[in-house]
Parts: structure tokens; C-alpha cells; sequence
């Protein structure tokens, strides 16, 4: 069992994969920054969580699971 995600992390990401969904990759690394370059978060915890719940939806969009 994974850790389970809030509903406002579910709701920032939701808006930002909506927005920029075509600019995140499968890498968290990468998706990491480009979350920091979108939108202001308030701490390091709460950015990462974004960009890992982004990560997560992205490789289910290839995987062809993704529905929004």
C-alpha cells in the first residue's frame, strides 16, 4: 500500500497536469523543476509530493490507464 495523497495535492496537480501536462515526463527529477517553475509552492515536502503524484499519472497516460 502506497502513501496516500491529499486532496490538495490531488487538486494542484490535477491543474497543472491539465495545463502543462505535455511539458512532464516519466523522470521525477525533471518534473521536480518544472513544477517549481509553474507553480509557487509553499515547501520542498509539499512540491515533492506534486511532482511524484505527476510522475505517477504520467506513466499511466502511457500506459494508456490515465483518465481525467
Amino acid at each position: 500500500m502506497g502513501r496516500i495523497k491529499t486532496t490538495v495535492i490531488k487538486r494542484r496537480t490535477k491543474e497543472l497536469f491539465q495545463k502543462y501536462g505535455q511539458h512532464f515526463t516519466t523522470d521525477f527529477v525533471p518534473n521536480k523543476d518544472l513544477t517549481n517553475r509553474f507553480v509557487s509552492v509553499s515547501s520542498k515536502k509539499l512540491r515533492n509530493s506534486i511532482a511524484g503524484y505527476i510522475t505517477r499519472l504520467k506513466k499511466q497516460e502511457q500506459k494508456g490507464g490515465l483518465v481525467l
